[in-house]
This record gives C-alpha cells, structure tokens and sequence, in this order.
C-alpha cells in the first residue's frame, strides 16, 4: 500500500477516512472531511469572486457609467446552494476584502454596499434553498433573492454610497445630472435610484441566478466533493 493511500469507513455513527502517511495510521471524522471541504471550496470561491469583481463594465445607454455591472456574486450563489448561505456570505466578504485591498478606490464604501447587496441576495436565497431543495425551490430562492437585492440597493445607495460619493466627487447634484442626461424627467436622488438602480439590480441578480443554473450541475462534483 502507498503511503498516500486513504481509505473509506462508512460505519455509521463512525463514518470517516483512514490516511496511511508516512507509515502512521490517520483518522478524520466524516465531519471533519465536511468542514475542511467546504472551508476550501469557500476559499476557492471567494478568490473567484475576487477576480470577477475586476471584470466590471458599463452599460451608459441604460444608465449612468459609473453603476458597474458584473457578475462576482456568482461563486457567492454556488457557494450558498451547495453549503448553506453562510457560505454564500462568506464568499461575499472575502471578495469584498480583497477587492477592498488590491482594486478599493472609495475608501472601502463601494465594496461595503456591494457586501451587503450580495449577502443579501446569497442570503436570502440560499435560506430558502436550505429547505427547499428542489428545482423549483431553487428557482423561487433566486427570484426571491434577486427581489431582495434589488429592494435593498435603494436605501443602501441613499444612505450609505451616494452621500459618500457625493461628498467625494462634487455633489449630489453631478449624480442627478449623469441620470437626468438619460432621463430628464427625473426628480431627485430617491426617484433616480428606483427607476435606474433598483430594476438595474434585479436584472443583475436576474443574469447572475440563470447562470448558475447552467452551471451548478457540471461543477457539482466539485462543489459537493463528490465524484462523477
């Protein structure tokens, strides 16, 4: 036998894996195996979500250049159907961190409010899949979580990002002008944020949730640690 070699105990209650290294004999407790599992996949989630969060872009014939769109809150999703939405929380802080530490260009407030946007999407959504894991359970979990983002951006923009980039970049009034070049009619940094921001956010949440549809099933061995 390789000193590599592990082999599998399925007794219950005492199911776990045996690791023959180095001529000793180890033990790891099934759940042992569970958690190291799923703080790796966490880790290698959240250094995606890093990366993606640099592939941002614009989309200025819908709304003002500087609401980015991208999909970092993808991983976050994976991690919150196949571990739970701790996991999927997780995911988004350390994305956050990290983007805070090699991409923060606001002082930490941009990647405050995306924390709390994708937690709250992962969240919620990943609530609901905990207790209804079915297709159609996670349909109605992403919806709602997309739903949930979506309503949340408001207030979070209104209190939190737009005083801040407000006071950093000249005033509330550039902000309002960038949405009225789109739509003169509007009337106030309230009115802006639900008729660009919040459907803005929602289709966001909308893209995210269908690819990890197309996905979760190819890379579920990964996510599950289970082989094909």
């Amino acid at each position: 036998m390789k000193e590599t070699a592990a082999f599998r105990f399925v007794v219950r209650p005492f199911a776990g894996v045996f690791h023959l290294q180095r001529g000793v004999l180890f033990y790891l407790p099934g759940n042992t195996l569970g958690r190291v599992r799923n703080m790796t996949v966490t880790a290698m989630l959240s250094a995606v979500a890093a990366v993606l969060m640099f592939f941002d872009f614009s989309l200025p014939m819908f709304i003002p250049s500087f609401v980015k769109m991208d999909i970092s809150e993808l991983p976050a999703l994976l991690a919150a159907f196949s571990m739970g939405p701790v996991s999927g929380v997780v995911v988004c802080l350390v994305k956050n961190i990290l983007a805070a530490i090699f991409h923060g260009s606001t002082g930490g407030i941009g990647e405050g409010c995306n924390f709390l946007l994708g937690a709250a999407f992962v969240g919620s959504a990943g609530v609901i899949y905990k207790y209804k894991k079915t297709r159609m359970g996670a349909v109605i979990a992403a919806l709602v979580g997309s739903v949930v983002m979506a309503v949340i951006s408001v207030p979070v923009n209104y209190f939190l990002s737009y005083p801040v980039y407000s006071a950093m970049f000249g005033g509330i009034d550039l902000i309002i002008d960038a949405y009225r070049a789109l739509r003169p009619s509007v009337n106030g940094l309230l009115e802006c944020l639900l008729i660009f921001n919040m459907p803005f956010t929602l289709v966001k949440g909308l893209i995210v949730s269908l690819i990890t549809f197309l996905i979760y099933k190819p890379l579920s061995p990964v996510l599950h640690g289970r082989n094909r």
